[in-house]
């Protein structure tokens, strides 16, 4: 007879999850999503288990074997045992209260710290804050690092002054460098001249005619040719820097000097506005050429460097009118000629200068005055910019306002920020083209809506 086939007997509930219908595992692979679920709660709810019962019986959890106990650790035990036992000492008192107060002063200075953020103006954020010089990161130079601190503290203003200043401290730094072995000097150099740059660059944001100037800088550092010795080639590379300097810096203030001169006539009444280094220079020698004018001088704070201007002008003969710029609208109608300098300009035929320049040419337009800017071909840039919020930096704080009569400290008299008090100085502002009559440079007198050809007239020397 054929013996009866062997039949596998199950629970009723079936074969567990993880076991085969033969009662042998089975491996992950071949369960179904479901029993692998299953599998996982069952062996996570006997670990929960294990873990109470060790809890109840008071005992730990046993260590593997490669994390025995190291030699020592009785000793650490009992440290443990004794930090424990001091910690539960009660603290005096006057601990606490010292500690409370501590704390206490520290959240306030973090309120305090919050809240004079959150009352900044914050859409002006984004203006160039004048700060004191961070540590150098990098090995930077020391003349780069006086530098860097005179422009952080304005003892250095105007674009020409600082375009000058930092030429003038980059021949310091070629002069002190050594190039490395294996390596050439067009390479490593503008590696060595990064930090410099960024450090001063922390300071006070970069001018437009500091960009110009490093850009040239770079193009003949990259154009030195390998075979030259290392000290011919820092001396040639300082002989272009004072080339620079004397070509569209030095020359070109002269040749504006005789062309802006001419157009001075005898008994005009000249109108400046601030401080412009070439407009004085055009001044003071249309008046040594012999002829006869009078000139005003409008300024304004926080700056106020008109006075200085007028210090000048005044010394060296010339009938001057000093006054600030809300009186501008008196004296407008007296006013034969505008001469206002720039801190550069634009494509599109803008002129970004001192703040308070836009309204001055404004007000000169709405009186029918010409409007003449004196500005060098090296300030000009190759953007568009149409407003002074997009671009900006921000004047020092520190404002002196006078008291009539003057019966307080002058201590008392300086205009900081306080809790319920922001000060705003908005450095430059944008005068519009249609504002601008003719902006003298050394290439000619260019019409605003002309500005654009500026590179072509150069040969693209920009």
């Amino acid at each position: 007879m054929v013996p009866a086939p062997i039949l596998d007997v199950h629970p009723p509930n079936g074969p567990a999850a993880g076991e085969s219908s033969s009662g042998q595992p089975k491996s992950q692979k071949a369960m179904t999503k479901a029993e692998r679920r299953e599998l996982q709660e069952r062996q996570r709810a006997a670990k929960a288990a294990k873990a109470a019962a060790n809890g109840v019986n008071g005992k730990a959890p046993p260590k593997p074997k490669d994390q025995a106990t190291p030699v020592g650790g009785a000793a650490k035990q009992k440290s443990g045992r004794a930090s424990e036992s001091q910690a539960k000492t009660p603290v005096p008192a006057a601990t606490r209260a010292a500690e409370k107060a501590k704390a206490g002063q520290a959240a306030a200075a973090t309120d305090a710290m919050a809240k004079s953020q959150a009352r900044g103006l914050l859409i002006f954020s984004h203006f160039g804050l004048p700060k004191p010089v961070s540590a150098a990161k990098g090995d930077i130079h020391p003349a780069i690092a006086r530098l860097a601190l005179q422009f952080s503290t304005f003892k250095i203003t105007g674009a020409n002054a600082r375009c000058i200043a930092t030429l003038t401290a980059f021949k310091t730094v070629i002069q002190d460098y050594v190039t490395p072995p294996n390596h050439t000097l067009s390479r490593h150099l503008m590696t060595h001249l990064s930090p410099q740059i960024s450090h001063l660059v922390a300071a006070r944001p970069m001018s437009v005619t500091m960009g110009n100037a490093i850009r040239q800088l770079k193009l003949d550092i990259s154009g030195t040719d390998f075979d030259l010795p290392e000290q011919d080639a820092k001396d040639a590379l300082c002989h272009k820097i004072d080339t620079y300097i004397r070509e569209r810096i030095i020359i070109a203030d002269q040749v504006i000097q005789e062309t802006a001169g001419n157009k001075i006539k005898d008994d005009d009444v000249i109108l400046t506005y601030a401080r412009s280094s070439v407009v004085e220079k055009v001044l003071l020698e249309a008046h040594a050429s012999g002829r006869a004018f009078s000139v005003i001088v409008v300024d304004s704070r926080p700056m106020l460097e008109g006075k200085r201007l007028a210090a000048v002008l005044s010394e060296a003969g010339i009938q001057c009118t000093y006054l600030l710029l809300p009186a501008l609208g008196s004296v407008m109608s007296e006013v034969n000629t505008v001469l206002v300098g720039a801190h550069s300009i634009h494509t599109n035929g803008a002129v970004y200068s001192r703040a308070g320049t836009a309204l001055v040419a404004m007000m000169a337009k709405r009186h029918s005055v010409p409007v003449v800017v004196c500005c060098e071909t090296y300030k000009f840039s190759e953007t568009i910019q149409l407003d002074s919020f997009t671009k900006n930096e921000l004047a020092p704080l520190g404002d002196l306002f006078s008291s009539f009569p003057n019966t307080k400290p002058r201590e008392s008299l300086t205009l900081e920020n306080k809790p319920n008090l922001e000060i705003l100085n908005p450095l430059y502002d944008l005068t519009p083209p249609t504002c601008i009559t003719a902006v003298v440079t050394e290439v000619g007198v260019i019409p605003p809506n002309s500005i654009s050809s500026i590179p072509v007239a150069l040969g693209r020397l920009l």
